[in-house]
């Protein structure tokens, strides 16, 4: 059984995560590639799958990954560093740091790599189960929106 957690150890998670998550990787990764601001392009947001639409795959894989990977990152670091239980708090803040990056004025991506990404740090297991649905839905139905709500249903 886990104990409370002392507040202070909970703010540092909270803002380690946030930190990672908000890193805007699909900006970084679009600028790149020399397709420009990807929040001009699509939906507007800064995900892999808006990446896509700029026709540069590498750009939205290289997206997908880093966004899946900041959010681990988040949850491992924080596991290893800090009492257990703060990873919870790492890999919320770590979601909502790339839903809601300060950097650009709190407009993000979707959430969904970095939910993944945390997912699997947490409990591997189900963070594949997360991934695999998540691709299977979009295989079938080609819409990640769609996959995401699909892949993120607790039941």
């Amino acid at each position: 059984m886990i104990g409370p957690i002392p507040f202070p150890f909970v703010l540092e998670a909270l803002a380690i995560g946030y930190l990672l998550g908000s890193i805007p990787f699909g900006l970084v990764f679009a600028f790149a590639s020399g397709a420009g601001d990807v929040r001009k392009i699509g939906s507007g947001n800064i995900g892999a799958t808006n990446v896509l639409r700029t026709g540069k795959k590498w750009a939205a894989a290289a997206t997908l990954l880093c966004d899946g990977l900041k959010g681990a990152i988040a949850v491992l670091f924080v596991r290893a560093y800090l009492p257990p239980g703060c990873e919870i708090f790492a890999a919320l803040a770590a979601v909502l740091g790339h839903i809601y990056p300060i950097w650009l004025k709190f407009k993000g991506g979707k959430g969904v790599a970095t939910f993944i990404g945390v997912t699997t740090a947490l409990y591997w297991p189900v963070g594949l189960l997360v991934a695999g649905s998540w691709l299977l839905a979009a295989l079938i139905w080609r819409i990640s929106s769609l996959s995401a709500l699909i892949a993120s249903k607790p039941n």
